[in-house]
């Protein structure tokens, strides 16, 4: 079976999309998220769509087979908060290593479903490793610059759990993204190396996005693209990407600087546009379609998606705009100086 890296080189692949906006769409209660297993969990837990993995596995695997069935090359695993850190506002931390590998299975079951009917077309999957909900290089309280309520060892060990178990349920990709605090992705980036020396396992491909923002250009931690892209080049990722906060009209310059300075394949997935009064997205389908369209034309794109507000209409659209479009190609690096 071709690897991601083999059809990388013929082709523009395609992610998936929202999966808070389709869990969404079950219109979830408290009562859905707790299932039998946590009805008398001591706190609530609607919202916390990792729990799912857990508790409704048929809504989340039915959730990856719609975005495969849309196009989807690449499905990512409902794990964005599966570590200790954010799961501790629910008290759930004593379950991340199982929510974060029933998640994995969830999502290799669809995937490997989906090859079986057409192997000339593999699917893959990438272990989704999201940005914490407390960051390494800010602080929460505006009168203590210096505080942080986290320290890097802690991060690293809360992803070093999450990628153990990822790899366990058999994931093809790792995949750090939304990243708005570059501190949190390089200890990622320290606990996936860390996992595979310490284990001796092949290592798996780094997947690798930030978040623009606003239209200052920079991550939330201060960073412009190409120092965030400089900061995260030592782990050798297979891609370097953007998503979340902008739409795709938004991100344009952002994607079109990426894919002059990236030495690796670039991915692009932007929210549906940007929410409006009621926190909602409007954009529709042929719209962001479109808009990416115009970038693969422009070969500055190698993975394309979605992220917030985007749905398998989405997709359908985004891949059968690219289909004919031929990829992104690596630029040719000098050799280094010895």
């Amino acid at each position: 079976m071709s690897t991601i890296q083999d059809c990388l080189k013929h082709r523009i692949l395609i992610i998936d999309g929202a999966m808070g906006t389709m869990i969404q769409r079950h219109k979830p209660t408290e009562a859905v998220y707790r299932g039998e297993r946590f009805k008398d969990w001591h706190t609530d837990v609607k919202n916390n769509s990792d729990i799912l993995n857990l508790t409704q596995p048929a809504i989340i695997g039915g959730i990856h087979r719609e975005y495969l069935e849309a196009g989807a090359d690449i499905i990512e695993t409902n794990t964005f908060a599966s570590t200790s850190i954010p799961q501790s506002d629910y008290g759930l931390e004593p379950y991340v290593t199982e929510m974060a590998l029933a998640g994995a299975r969830l999502a290799r079951e669809a995937a490997d479903e989906y090859t079986k009917k057409d192997p000339s077309r593999p699917r893959f999957v990438a272990g989704a490793i999201g940005p914490m909900n407390k960051t390494l290089s800010l602080s929460p309280d505006v009168n203590n610059p210096g505080f942080r309520s986290v320290t890097f060892d802690e991060v690293a060990n809360a992803y070093y759990e999450e990628v153990a178990a990822l790899v366990e349920g058999k994931v093809d990709l790792l995949l750090i993204e939304t990243i708005f605090d570059t501190l949190n992705a390089k200890a990622a980036i320290y606990a996936i190396k860390k996992y595979f020396r310490d284990t001796g396992k092949k290592e798996l491909p780094i997947m690798i996005s930030g978040t623009i923002t606003d239209a200052s250009g920079r991550t939330l931690s201060g960073q412009t693209l190409e120092a965030f892209y400089v900061s995260v080049a030592h782990a050798r990722p297979l891609s370097v990407g953007l998503n979340c906060a902008l739409g795709a009209a938004e991100m344009r310059s952002h994607i079109e600087e990426l894919s002059q300075i990236a030495a690796c394949y670039t991915s692009a997935y932007p929210n549906a546009g940007l929410p409006n009064a009621m926190g909602e997205y409007d954009e529709q389908p042929e719209q962001t379609a479109h808009f990416i369209e115009e970038w693969a034309a422009n070969g500055w794109v190698n993975i394309v998606g979605g992220c917030c507000g985007t749905t398998p209409d989405h997709i359908r659209h985004i891949a059968q705009h690219v289909a004919s479009i031929a990829p992104r190609t690596l630029p040719v690096m000098e050799s280094e100086l010895i």
